[in-house]
């Protein structure tokens, strides 16, 4: 079983720190959804992990195995990502057989079922492809590799409603078909809170969250009540942001609750969902109530 090992990772590009010391593991039969907002760091992790830009200092291991300047270890990563490295000139269906020459297993007649669902004619240059298309190519790719580790950047950038659905469905199945680590980086948290089962949170470059999705929902909750009796209830707790309609407010915790405190009549608790807990953590507010 595959085992990807990130070490002390940091990324400068001119004096911009992107990447601050990141340790992680991929390991196990795991869907993980890395999460940041933009400018967090997480398409250069992503590239750093396949090697397509070298980090600063730090090491990548897969299986052991030093990932710069090494073929068998890459040939156990798939990156799909924004980049175009594809040639204007190049059918669908032919860069599906260069794919092959770099991932022996590729599986076309997976990729040739994709193609019919999503509509893609494989004769058409990629040139010509639109970027929705585009996008439903490299993630079609993604699907029929037979690499271990698989790399999602953004997988549905510029997909419509319809197609972001199907491609959901089709990742599933995959997974299902064949377990392995997969690594979705996405904005659109609600439509993969679902799908993932463990979250890697980015934040100015650091690692922030690194637990299950389960852990993490278990200690995310909403506060709601009057003003005064919330504040009361929630004193001394990990507060990490609040809203207030009238007279209402809602304090959004993340941590255990203490089971001595006496909850008002007038107080709610109920559990918040992954989209909340990122906004919450990510937007600052905590930061400035905890100073």
């Amino acid at each position: 079983m595959t085992e990807v090992n990130l070490t002390q990772i940091s990324k400068k590009f001119g004096k911009s720190t992107v990447l601050k010391q990141i340790d992680l593991t991929l390991a196990g039969q795991t869907i993980y959804g890395l999460l940041g907002r933009n400018g967090a760091g997480k398409s250069t992790l992503l590239n750093i992990i396949e090697n397509r830009i070298p980090a600063t200092s730090g090491s990548v291991q897969i299986d052991g195995e030093d990932n710069v300047n090494n073929d068998l270890a890459l040939g156990k990563v798939y990156l799909m990502s924004e980049q175009n490295l594809y040639s204007n000139s190049a059918k669908v269906d032919q860069i599906f057989r260069e794919t092959a020459l770099f991932y022996p297993g590729f599986d076309f007649e997976l990729a040739h079922q994709l193609t019919n669902k999503f509509e893609l004619n494989e004769n058409l240059r990629f040139g010509k492809l639109s970027t929705g298309y585009r996008a439903v190519m490299k993630d079609i790719i993604a699907l029929a590799v037979d690499a271990e580790v698989i790399l999602l950047d953004e997988p549905t950038l510029g997909l419509d409603a319809a197609h972001r659905e199907l491609f959901y469905q089709e990742l599933m199945e995959a997974y299902a078909k064949r377990p392995r680590i997969f690594v979705i980086s996405t904005h659109l948290i609600e439509e993969i809170a679902g799908l993932i089962e463990h979250v890697l949170l980015l934040k100015d470059g650091k690692m922030m969250l690194n637990d299950t999705t389960e852990n993490l929902l278990a200690q995310s909750y909403a506060i709601t009540g009057p003003e005064k009796q919330v504040q009361e209830y929630t004193a001394g707790l990990n507060v990490i942001g609040h809203d207030s309609l009238g007279k209402l407010r809602s304090d959004y915790v993340f941590g255990e609750l203490d089971d001595q405190r006496i909850l008002p009549d007038t107080v709610s608790v109920e559990g918040i969902d992954l989209q909340k807990l990122f906004i919450n953590l990510t937007n600052g507010q905590w930061e400035k109530e905890r100073a």
